[in-house]
């Protein structure tokens, strides 16, 4: 990529459009269906073809009302395993495992979610955005994007998958190619997040064990040694399984295939090996890397970024979908005023610059701390004193973009955990001392021979 101030200008075969829109994910195609209900001429760049498989199958009640506006909410609905709640499990607790439900959060009018397959789940979205207008072409990878001088756009150019190469000149470029992070790598703006560090393993399972009745689609997570695993049982009978771990614990591998160390990861969790019995894995198991990052900027001149092309921490709480589809949403609103309303669009990018930064913030401190003793029990043996519980439950819900009056009880809620790990200080410094080791980066092999 090339930010050029030379003064070129675009190629004569460069295709004129308002917005480009690099990746075709949640919240690529989420803004491609925004912006071209504003009328602005969008084209989504997707470099896969869909559907095609994604992990990151469990979304959060604050999903729900994204998709009413979106016009996609019965599609979604048709696709989904309701999900009302969440467990988590525990080898170090007498109660095994503590449940929640999202009824019990602080607004009580979002209850539920849905567990999705990926594949179904991002073609509904991609799908959305080509009837509302936008251009979508997918099997198309963004190669290059050069930004011209005096704001006043950028050329893209990118390889589609019949061999032909594709130029667009944009006023604009959204970039939500996720963890490709495309823009932010090559501005060298990408950095590893200093304060959590995990890598996963994961895979299909066809008969899981799942619980009954109305907790059947609840997401539940298992704690182990090592890092967490994770269990969505989805609609058509397949059950997504994941490990997240430290990465000093992928280093363990040793010659084994990776098939066969993520068994051995399963069986250190009696728990979930006791869900699994009797189960098949349907898919290969793959892994990844380096889970957690953060870009030094959200947006620049004529570009922004959103979801998992600005940051990722960590999947425990399953906000990526959900802050990709908000970041979305204010990313369409922020682009429009740029284009339409220039004398505001300082404002509107600081707004932007402050959604896009709060969501993670807000996640974060949780995520930092969910291995914690302290934390773990709090968990295990939840308590709604000044309605702590309510808030905490309105986080695990996605709700904190709206209204809800949940921060004062949050603040209280961390002020318990900081005066528990207090009392436990021999506890809490050995437990400092572990998380230094866990969060120090390795080198992760990602084959899966």
């Amino acid at each position: 990529m090339t930010d050029s101030r030379d003064g070129a200008s675009a190629p004569a075969a460069a295709q004129e459009t308002d917005v480009l829109i690099i990746g075709g994910g949640p919240g690529g195609a989420t803004a491609a269906a925004l912006l071209a209900e504003r009328g602005l001429r969008v084209v989504l760049a997707e470099k896969s073809r869909h559907p095609r498989f994604h992990i990151g199958e469990s979304l959060l009640p604050a999903n729900l009302p994204l998709f009413d506006k979106l016009g996609v909410a019965d599609e979604v609905r048709a696709i989904g395993m309701e999900k009302w709640g969440a467990e988590f499990v525990s080898p170090w607790h007498a109660q095994k495992s503590q449940s929640f439900v999202f009824a019990d959060a602080w607004d009580k009018s979002m209850p539920m979610a849905y567990q999705v397959r990926r594949s179904d789940f991002d073609h509904i979205l991609i799908r959305n955005a080509a009837r509302k207008g936008a251009q979508v072409v997918e099997g198309c990878e963004v190669r290059d994007v050069r930004f011209l001088p005096d704001a006043q756009g950028a050329v893209i150019s990118a390889a589609q998958d019949d061999g032909s190469l594709a130029v667009w000149r944009a006023r604009y470029v959204i970039d939500a190619s996720g963890r490709d992070t495309f823009l932010s790598s090559r501005f060298k703006a990408k950095h590893r997040d200093p304060k959590h560090n995990s890598a996963a393993l994961y895979a299909h399972f066809t008969g899981a064990q799942r619980h009954a009745g109305k907790e059947q689609g609840n997401i539940t997570i298992f704690w182990f040694d090592h890092g967490w695993f994770w269990f969505i049982p989805l609609a058509d009978g397949a059950t997504s399984v994941g490990a997240v771990v430290w990465p000093y614990f992928l280093k363990t591998r040793g010659s084994r295939s990776l098939e066969q160390f993520f068994a051995d990861t399963i069986a250190m969790s009696p728990a979930l090996s006791a869900r699994l019995e009797g189960a098949a894995r349907v898919t290969e198991v793959e892994a990844t890397g380096n889970f957690s990052y953060r870009s030094d900027r959200t947006h620049g001149p004529n570009y922004l970024l959103i979801g998992d092309a600005y940051a990722f921490i960590d999947p425990v709480f399953s906000s990526g979908v959900m802050l990709a589809m908000q970041g979305a949403f204010v990313a369409a609103e922020t682009v429009d005023v740029c284009l339409r309303h220039p004398a505001r669009a300082a404002q509107a990018l600081a707004r932007f610059d402050h959604q896009i930064r709060f969501g993670p913030r807000e996640f974060s401190w949780f995520i930092y701390r969910v291995n914690h003793p302290t934390m773990r029990d709090m968990f295990m043996g939840p308590s709604n004193l000044w309605r702590v519980k309510e808030a905490l439950l309105s986080v695990l819900a996605g709700d904190i973009f709206g209204t809800t009056p949940i921060w004062n009880s949050l603040r209280l809620l961390k002020g318990i955990f900081y005066l528990a790990s207090l009392r436990h200080l021999g506890r809490s410094w050995r437990a400092a001392l572990l998380r230094k080791r866990q969060i120090r980066p390795e080198p992760l092999e990602t084959s899966s021979g």
